[in-house]
């Protein structure tokens, strides 16, 4: 599976932005989609996902601002981020993997997109 992420770009604090997500090749094997961020000097975490029965699940540090969604007929994932904090300030990256596969960066049944970056100033 490809993944192409989309729609950072730089807000104010309170403000809202949506990431798009957009998946080709053999998305049939996906189970789980999500959303990581990477910070400057921090570890990538994942911040959101969202399964193929539309289960989705938030971190507690987006939990209530944040809201996953997917579109299966676009074959796209959607991240939409309201109440943006400085400290959302990141890079973030899409990913795909299989039914009981864990997130890895080497794993043949887990896809990366290349990130996007959103930027949250004060």
């Amino acid at each position: 599976v490809q993944l192409e992420e989309s729609g950072g770009g730089s807000v104010q604090a309170g403000g809202s932005l949506r990431l798009s997500c957009a998946a080709t090749g053999d998305t049939g094997s996906t189970y789980t989609t999500a959303w990581f961020r990477q910070a400057p000097g921090k570890e990538r975490e994942e911040i959101a996902d969202i399964n193929k029965y539309n289960t989705p699940w938030y971190d507690d540090s987006v939990k209530g601002r944040f809201t996953i969604s997917q579109d299966n007929a676009k074959n796209t994932v959607y991240l939409q981020m309201n109440r943006l904090k400085v400290e959302d300030t990141a890079k973030y990256y899409c990913a795909a993997r299989h039914y009981g596969v864990r997130w890895s960066d080497s794993a043949p049944d887990v896809s990366w997109g290349q990130g996007t970056q959103v930027t949250v100033s004060s």
